[in-house]
């Protein structure tokens, strides 16, 4: 498998997708590097999450299967 020549940023995803950044960094938290998932370091302490290809593709499964689960009941 050839080394990816660009990633998307974890910002990009969100509005590719239409969802929230932060449904996206919940489910990228599975995610490992094989898996397409990065983090790219800019100056000082910044850092941000980014996918390969294949990366975005898994992340829209992890996003089929979260909206297959039913909704979370808060108790009362």
């Amino acid at each position: 498998m050839a080394a990816p020549s660009y990633v998307y940023t974890i910002r990009r995803v969100a509005e590719t997708l239409g969802e929230p950044e932060e449904l996206i960094r919940e489910l990228a938290e599975e995610m490992q590097p094989e898996d397409g998932r990065l983090t790219v370091l800019g100056l000082g302490d910044a850092e941000t999450t980014a996918f390969t290809r294949d990366g975005l593709e898994y992340l829209r499964e992890l996003l089929s299967e979260y909206r297959k689960q039913p909704p979370r009941r808060t108790s009362r």
